[in-house]
């Protein structure tokens, strides 16, 4: 068999679009839909949201889901990702929401139609309010509620979905909520990030082995498939690393990377992850028979969210000003390229490293690209005469070194098996509102969401449909 060609795709390789409920639905009421904390967060401090334009934006899919289905299939996309909002399929009773299931069934259903696949995952940093309330991730009994939760929405759409994902980026809530505090509640505590962390895995690993059970019972189709889906970055340090600069290597990989995939892959957590952790006074809150969940957290595949690298050194400090641990600090590497719009270092080869990491270390794991995508601020100033936004400078490159790198991969041997691109339709994205937009379909507020095509969509229709990357 000869080697793939390094511009070409396989003839089964997808190509699908990937958002989120949050990000898209709108309708923050609608439906019996409860309060979230992004909900929570708008109605505190709509302030913190660019444009103040907070969490009961969207981008008008839940209005406009036909449409977009078909939208996305005129471009030549076969698939979608996109999540259930727990908080707007289950009441406060924990109980399913009709209303919400109805939505739902609707909204899949219309996909199906127009030849696009719904892909769904469980959880994408939205917990319903009253949950938070009652202690979040840190509270087991929060953890039992999302098994819950996973259980009723396997029970209901099980015989209409193929493709399931139990978290989206598990990494970040941990770290925006609880360390870095960037996102509501604010906090500054390792020791909470890391125990919110656990409780996640927990989570992951009870609705991975319900899965397992419907599936066997046959509330779940045959065909079915569980993942997760991580926001993975491939770990760098500076040439001539000092003993102290790889281990900050080790302990970076070992909490955003290594942590997820030997779950997914093992049920178990690295152990020299964990023994570190403790060994700098956070301890995780192991209960006994918690080893005995976490085994079940083994999936069927994994979504690899890729934006950058992780580059890192030695820390200067021990402790930050918060008074937690330090295990790394950013090292800015000088050849960096940067997108000035979100900060972010720019650098395909990441993704085909990353790929080749999987194959040694876990040869086993099918995958795919499950988020990539460039956001960039104010694109709606660079119209062409037909008042379309003219990005093919920045937006066309991007992917397709991206898809350079994932065909190079192939070609030695990666599981790779497609490739979704963040946000084809302009989107909503947290706090950032619509600050940078990643579609490319512009998604235009002062004219009631409507959409039109970027100059760049062309180009992606060629590449979906022909496989071939010019």
């Amino acid at each position: 068999m000869g080697r793939q060609n390094p511009s070409t795709l396989p003839s089964d390789f997808f190509f699908g679009a990937a958002m989120s409920g949050p990000q898209t639905e709108g309708m923050w009421q609608a439906h019996g839909k409860l309060e979230n904390l992004w909900d929570l967060w708008s109605n505190q401090d709509i302030r913190a949201f660019y444009n103040r334009v907070g969490s009961y934006a969207g981008n008008d899919m839940g209005a406009r889901y036909a449409d977009d289905y078909r939208l996305l299939r005129e471009l030549g996309l076969t698939s979608m990702r996109t999540s259930i909002q727990w908080s707007r399929l289950m009441d406060a009773d924990g109980k399913l929401n009709p209303a919400g299931a109805d939505f739902y069934h609707r909204l899949f259903a219309a996909a199906h139609e127009a030849g696009v696949e719904p892909f769904v995952n469980l959880y994408h940093f939205d917990m319903p309010t009253y949950l938070f309330r009652r202690g979040g991730w840190e509270n087991r009994e929060v953890v039992e509620a999302y098994a819950n939760y996973a259980r009723t929405a396997f029970a209901e759409f099980g015989q209409e979905i193929t493709y399931w994902f139990t978290f989206n980026e598990p990494i970040v809530e941990p770290e925006q909520r609880y360390e870095h505090g960037a996102w509501y509640p604010f906090a500054h505590n390792a020791a909470r990030a890391r125990c919110v962390q656990y409780g996640i895995s927990l989570a992951h690993a009870l609705a991975t082995d319900t899965f397992r059970g419907l599936q066997e019972s046959g509330v779940v189709r045959a065909d079915a498939k569980i993942g997760l889906i991580n926001c993975f970055t491939p770990p760098y340090t500076r040439e001539n690393p000092s003993p102290a600069d790889l281990e900050a290597v080790r302990m970076a990989d070992g909490i955003g990377n290594r942590w997820w995939l030997d779950l997914v892959t093992k049920g178990t957590l690295p152990a020299d992850v964990v023994d570190t952790l403790a060994s700098r006074g956070i301890v995780l809150p192991v209960r006994a028979g918690d080893k005995d969940i976490l085994a079940r957290g083994v999936v069927d595949w994994l979504g690899f969210n890729y934006y950058q690298p992780n580059r890192v050194q030695a820390p200067e400090h021990d402790i930050d000003e918060y008074g937690n641990p330090c295990f790394a600090q950013k090292y800015v590497w000088p050849d960096a390229v940067i997108n000035k719009s979100r900060g972010w270092e720019i650098y395909p080869k990441g993704i085909y490293d990353f790929a080749m990491t999987m194959t040694r270390d876990y040869p086993q794991l099918e995958w795919f690209v499950s988020e990539n995508g460039i956001g960039v601020e104010e694109d709606r100033a660079l119209r062409t005469a037909d008042g379309a936004i003219d990005d093919l400078a920045y937006r066309v490159p991007f992917v397709r070194d991206h898809l350079l790198w994932i065909a190079r991969a192939i070609a030695d041997g990666a599981r790779c098996r497609g490739y979704h691109y963040w946000g084809v339709i302009d989107c909503w994205s947290w706090n950032n509102a619509y600050k940078n937009r990643y579609g490319f379909i512009e998604v235009n507020l002062q004219d009631n969401y409507s959409r039109k095509l970027k100059a760049s969509a062309e180009w992606l229709r060629q590449v979906a449909t022909t496989h071939v990357i010019e």
